[in-house]
């Protein structure tokens, strides 16, 4: 079993910077791959990055490629989600998960976090 706690949430302006960290308890996502995802109100849950734990192979969704960077730190088995040049359209409920393999769709991923709220203003 993995567990997965979100952390870093909150409200920005509008071109400002967040990072959101994820935390992994359990076991080792040694074998894993983290992905985030992102719901906004009335929206389904979408892909934003992912992040391969062993070899640290990373993929964007293209609408926030070029702003956001995954990472993750193996010694303290968490994952990292820095945003910047944050928009507007950009606020919703980010979510980090694992899963066993690369995928962008949900179901992929077998673990999930509670969630994090991320309000960008304008």
């Amino acid at each position: 079993q993995v567990q997965l706690v979100e952390s870093g949430g909150g409200l920005v302006q509008a071109g400002g910077p967040l990072r959101l960290s994820c935390a992994a308890s359990g076991r080792s996502l040694r074998t894993y791959v983290m992905g985030w995802f992102r719901q906004a109100p009335g929206k389904e849950r979408k892909f934003v990055a992912y992040i391969t734990w062993s070899a640290g192979n990373t993929a964007y969704s293209d609408s926030v490629k070029g702003r956001f960077t995954i990472s993750r730190d193996n010694a303290k088995n968490t994952g990292y989600l820095q945003m910047n040049s944050l928009k507007p359209e950009d606020t919703a409920v980010y979510y980090c998960a694992a899963g066993a393999n690369i995928a962008s769709v949900t179901d992929r991923y077998g673990y999930w976090g509670q969630g994090t709220q991320v309000t960008v203003s304008s």
